[in-house]
């Protein structure tokens, strides 16, 4: 048995390349030993397969990490180790849409199946929710499989026969110079079969438009703009292809009292003078209830004060963020005071030395019009 390569040494990267990196090294190889480019190199098609085979393996998040640990032996089976000619039907992104190549040598029969359309759902959370976690039922519409047809696309009774423009390939193939370039099928627009008695309810396509409730459980610290993956509960494949995914999309909502900073929550706190003076006790309201917090006398205006534990839960890991208070004082107008509370100020200035305004403005004149 033949010694496989190092994956990294066969496209010709670092171990620490990136999957940009990783992809434009195999569309490199891919293109340079594709065996319709190189028909009298006998070992043009073993590199071709070698190649595709480190990708498949080095291109997986998954399978790379067991293949960095464990080598061949962590992915054999799982894709790596042994090359799979279906691979290449995962390639049609990098090699296929561009170039119009056709796979595996030409040996291709019959279309390929086609993966499910991933979909997107825009969930709109409250601030509650977002840190505590919450379940929920989403109501999604999708294609499903015809459960008329069973995704056949058939009348029942009827089958489909093998297309007599491809031969049943899905696509048609030309030579353009040493290269030979494929193209989907117009007489079966790349479904390799033609049916003469398509399905009443799905006309044909193998799937219908359904409604499906999803539940999803939104685990507690998610925040605005995080991403869930649902993995396949997207849209069916046409001819028995695997569902794409869902991905939920969180909106959260802004509380009309508290503000987030990542894993924080941020509040604050007016107090009056005599309070941020002579200091006093507050309540404070947190996502988890009622909090006191002593105020030592002569706090400032701008001082911050944590809460431990009071905040967010990590969505990563144990724990939960804190809680900052930010100390704000409440200054109020002379028209809101009593003209006894107002007295006591201006007693207070005149024991500080400090210059206040004196009468002239329209409160000391209703005070005349009002007291003489």
């Amino acid at each position: 048995m033949p010694q496989v390569r190092d994956y990294y040494e066969v496209l010709g990267v670092s171990r620490d390349a990136s999957l940009k990196e990783i992809k434009s090294a195999y569309r490199k190889m891919a293109i340079q030993y594709h065996p319709d480019r190189n028909p009298d190199d006998p070992d043009a098609e073993e590199r071709f397969k070698e190649a595709a085979d480190a990708y498949a393996v080095l291109s997986d998040d998954q399978k790379r990490s067991r293949y960095d640990r464990f080598g061949h032996q962590g992915v054999a089976g799982a894709g790596g180790a042994g090359f799979d000619p279906s691979i290449f039907s995962d390639f049609s992104d990098i090699l296929g849409d561009v170039f119009g190549f056709g796979f595996s040598g030409g040996r291709r029969r019959g279309p390929r199946v086609q993966r499910g359309a991933d979909l997107r759902y825009d969930l709109r959370l409250s601030f509650e929710d977002a840190a505590f976690g919450t379940e929920t039922t989403l109501r999604i519409p999708r294609l499903e499989r015809c459960e008329v047809c069973d995704g056949s696309g058939a009348a029942e009774g009827a089958s489909a026969s093998t297309c007599s423009a491809c031969g049943g390939a899905g696509q048609v193939r030309f030579s353009q110079g040493f290269f030979t370039v494929a193209r989907t099928c117009p007489q079966c627009r790349g479904e390799g079969r033609t049916i003469q008695d398509p399905c009443r309810r799905c006309g044909g396509e193998g799937l219908e438009e359904k409604e499906r409730d999803i539940e999803v459980t939104i685990p507690a610290g998610v925040d605005e703009g995080l991403r869930l993956r649902l993995t396949g509960e997207g849209e069916h494949g046409r001819r028995g292809g695997p569902p794409g995914d869902l991905y939920v999309i969180l909106h959260v909502e802004p509380h009309e009292t508290f503000q987030r900073q990542g894993d924080d929550v941020l509040s604050e706190l007016s107090l009056t003078f005599p309070q941020a003076v002579l200091g006093t006790r507050v309540e404070v309201g947190t996502l988890h209830g009622e909090v006191p917090l002593d105020i030592p006398p002569g706090t400032p205006a701008g001082k911050v004060f944590r809460l431990r534990g009071k905040g967010i839960e990590h969505l990563q890991g144990a724990g939960r963020g804190d809680h900052l208070v930010t100390v704000g004082l409440h200054v109020p107008h002379p028209r809101d005071l009593a003209e006894d509370e107002v007295g006591l100020l201006k007693g207070l200035a005149n024991l500080q030395g400090v210059q206040v305004k004196e009468g002239g403005g329209m409160f000391e004149k209703v005070k005349k019009s009002l007291f003489g």
